[in-house]
């Protein structure tokens, strides 16, 4: 089950862009960089395979937001001291870190966010607002993070617009004949997630940006998932909005990115209102800043930013297509031993898919699985993972789910199952 083909797909470009590969993938060397990979727990070394919901960070991050506390501490922009305008100079650099990271064509086209959840309820509220009208559908797809449907759902109430669901296959894969189908005049928004958070299917953004441009559709991809294990090049796939978390690339959590076309984000209306987003100000009305800022109210995650731009410098710093091939191997060696136990159902089998491994065992409640595998020191996330929708399509409540990063073993995974056959024991 290969993934390496849809990476290399959605990797290649006629411009500059590019990911490095020189065959120096050191395991050994890589997990050294995170220090918390060193912890136990209940007396075990920490078997960390959770990634899907966090990554760690490596030590370089973890430095580079202290020395910003400690070193330039002061608010951005309009500053008339040093502070400030180190600061800002360390803020604006990281936004043009993740301008060069995703190929965007500006650096104002990167709007600083919370996260991709604030990120898809920014579009969708400025959407509801400024474009969408009654008798007009939102085309979602069945494996969405609740993050993408329940704004949609709340654009469609207030605008009176249809949210229309793209069905899924039985391996978890988008029934792309049926999306292209619903597909029509009245389509104005088409939002779908790159990475499935709960299957790891890897959908194909590409061709589902080039259907939606057909209709005129605007296209929002949800990145959350994908951003740390594809090279995303938002120019290559023409996406108007790509949304990310920083905290799943190995940065802080609440610190995420709002990539927007440039005609896109000037047709938007602010999400919030305050200081920093505004030109000028009576008591009368108000008139909006330039791009970015437009999108930025108040004093922003300055130390976040910072901190996404230390961990880009270092996701980038590695053979990211040795890491790729290492995810995979994860996967298909996983894949292999859970061959071995015939009480292992799999969810989510598509051709093309990150190294994320949701199951259930026999009758077992998922939660009751990994309350066992803590106890030997094994993290993985349980229930539904905000995929209720989905977990209704499949007849089930949850799933277990173990996700892998860079940073994890073979014999990680050795382990995992090793321990999967003495939960067996106790359930």
């Amino acid at each position: 089950m290969s993934s390496l083909s849809a990476i290399a797909q959605d990797s290649t470009s006629d411009n500059t862009f590019n990911i490095r590969s020189d065959n120096t993938f050191d395991i050994d060397k890589i997990r050294q960089d995170f220090p918390l990979l060193n912890k136990q727990v209940k007396g075990r070394p920490l078997i960390y395979l959770d990634n899907a919901a966090t990554t760690q960070k490596p030590q370089c991050v973890i430095n580079a937001v202290n020395q910003f506390y400690e070193n330039s501490n002061a608010n951005v922009h309009r500053g008339a001291h040093t502070l400030s305008d180190n600061a800002t100079e360390l803020f604006e650099n990281a936004r043009s870190n993740v301008k060069h990271f995703i190929n965007a064509k500006h650096s104002h086209e990167i709007i600083w966010t919370k996260g991709t959840t604030e990120a898809i309820n920014m579009i969708a509220s400025g959407l509801a607002q400024s474009l969408l009208k009654p008798g007009d559908e939102i085309l979602i797809s069945a494996m969405e993070h609740h993050a993408n449907i329940v704004p949609w759902q709340m654009a469609a109430q207030r605008s009176g617009a249809k949210l229309v669901v793209v069905p899924i296959n039985e391996q978890g894969e988008l029934n792309f004949s049926i999306y292209k189908k619903l597909l029509n005049k009245n389509t104005a928004i088409v939002a779908m997630t790159h990475v499935s958070n709960a299957l790891g299917t890897i959908n194909p953004v590409k061709e589902i940006v080039q259907c939606a441009k057909q209709v005129g559709a605007i296209t929002v991809i949800d990145g959350a998932q994908a951003i740390a294990h594809c090279a995303v090049d938002v120019q290559q796939l023409d996406c108007d909005f790509y949304a990310f978390s920083g905290h799943k690339l190995f940065g802080p959590t609440g610190i995420g990115v709002l990539y927007g076309k440039e005609e896109r984000l000037e047709q938007l209306p602010p999400f919030q209102t305050g200081g920093e987003m505004i030109k000028t100000v009576t008591f009368q009305q108000a008139t909006w800043n330039e791009l970015p800022y437009k999108f930025e109210a108040g004093t922003p995650n300055v130390a976040g930013a910072v901190g996404l731009g230390a961990a880009i410098d270092y996701f980038n710093g590695i053979d990211r297509v040795g890491a790729m091939l290492h995810e995979e191997r994860l996967l298909n060696y996983c894949l292999e031993l859970s061959k071995s136990m015939d009480d292992i159902h799999l969810y989510g089998t598509a051709k093309n898919k990150t190294a994320i491994f949701s199951f259930l065992m026999g009758d077992s409640h998922p939660s009751d699985v990994g309350t066992l595998l803590n106890q030997q020191g094994i993290a993985v996330r349980t229930g539904h993972h905000c995929t209720m929708p989905l977990m209704n399509e499949l007849g089930i409540s949850g799933t277990v789910r173990a996700s892998f990063s860079l940073y994890n073993t073979q014999e990680e995974v050795a382990m995992f199952f090793t321990s999967l056959t003495k939960v067996r024991t106790f359930l």
